[in-house]
């Protein structure tokens, strides 16, 4: 198989995202996760890299050991917040941890192995807004997770006001927007069925899950949120365009072309005018790839019959990070 993967910060900044491969006993794991940007005004356990770092970092080192056939993905996502949650209590022993600073991330795990004809047979465990798809010998796209971020459109909304009012500094559009991002952050850490990965979940996690058998030249995609900006908030690249211009030019020219873009443009209808980005491309043996496995950097389709939706949502979540 040949891996390629890619997950950088703004600027050389603080990494907020995390991606990561597992290989054991025929299956391969893989791994992206999108830290949410704090909305505290400090750190409570990691002063130098942050809170965020911190927690995405933890979860995917308690969860490989974990990672077990025989086990199933929410249980292993369960016991490895447990443990992070555990550490992440003695981290900040003594301090107050408003609620809205506890860290959040989005979560979208990929289980592959081959199934008894041959092919590829995938369990997905999503939590949050990252995406996920495959892309067959003849460019056919399949979007795996098919699910859209409904708080999107209250940022937008929310951006969009203040820019009509002349907030264009990112830094006061972020103050003026605190409030609203810090109930936000409360209602997601305070839920009974969390949609996001948290610290300390309040009941079982509301994961999309979902189980598929695909052809063996497939491969899979995934991505976080500020990766695709290349697709769904700047429009540079349709959906299915994207996916295939990862697979034919590779994941690390369209990270640059996202950054130049964005050093070029002076406001999106985000919080944030760039975001982490980060992306993993998984091709299976005896599949053609432009890339080897060890190459890594750190820095509406339903109309199109080249791009097909995945399974439905085993549930329908109303949060993310």
């Amino acid at each position: 198989m040949a891996i390629e993967r890619i997950s950088c910060a703004p600027d050389g900044g603080i990494n907020e995202d995390l991606v990561a491969v597992f290989e054991n006993d025929g299956l391969v794991d893989l791994l992206v996760l999108d830290g949410a940007s704090s909305v505290a005004d400090s750190n409570y356990a990691d002063a130098d890299q942050g809170d965020v770092a911190w927690f995405v970092q933890a979860f995917v080192a308690a969860l490989g050991p974990l990672l077990d056939a025989a086990r199933s993905q929410a249980d292993s996502v369960r016991l490895a917040i447990d443990s992070v949650g555990r550490a992440y209590a003695g981290q900040t022993a003594g301090q107050h941890v408003p609620l809205y600073a506890c860290p959040l991330a989005a979560l979208s795990w990929i289980r592959i192995r081959r199934n008894s004809s041959g092919g590829l047979a995938l369990s997905l465990y999503c939590l949050g807004d990252c995406k996920v798809f495959a892309i067959d010998a003849d460019g056919v796209v399949i979007d795996l997770d098919p699910w859209v971020n409904p708080f999107e459109t209250v940022v937008q909304e929310a951006v969009a006001a203040l820019a009509r009012e002349g907030v264009s500094d990112p830094a006061e559009r972020r103050a003026r927007m605190l409030p609203l991002l810090r109930a936000r952050r409360e209602a997601q850490h305070s839920a009974a069925a969390p949609a996001s990965l948290c610290l300390a979940p309040r009941g079982p996690f509301q994961a999309r899950t979902h189980a598929l058998d695909l052809p063996a030249h497939c491969a899979v995609l995934a991505m976080t949120d500020g990766f695709n900006r290349l697709a769904d908030t700047y429009g540079l690249y349709t959906q299915e365009d994207l996916v295939r211009r990862c697979r034919s030019a590779g994941l690390a020219g369209l990270a640059r072309e996202l950054r130049d873009h964005e050093t070029a443009r002076a406001s999106t209808l985000a919080v944030k005018n760039a975001d982490d980005a980060s992306a993993l491309m998984w091709t299976p043996d005896g599949v053609d790839s432009l890339y080897s496995s060890s190459y890594s950097s750190s820095c509406s389709s339903s109309n199109n019959p080249s791009i097909r939706p995945g399974p439905a949502s085993a549930r329908t979540a109303e949060e993310t990070a």
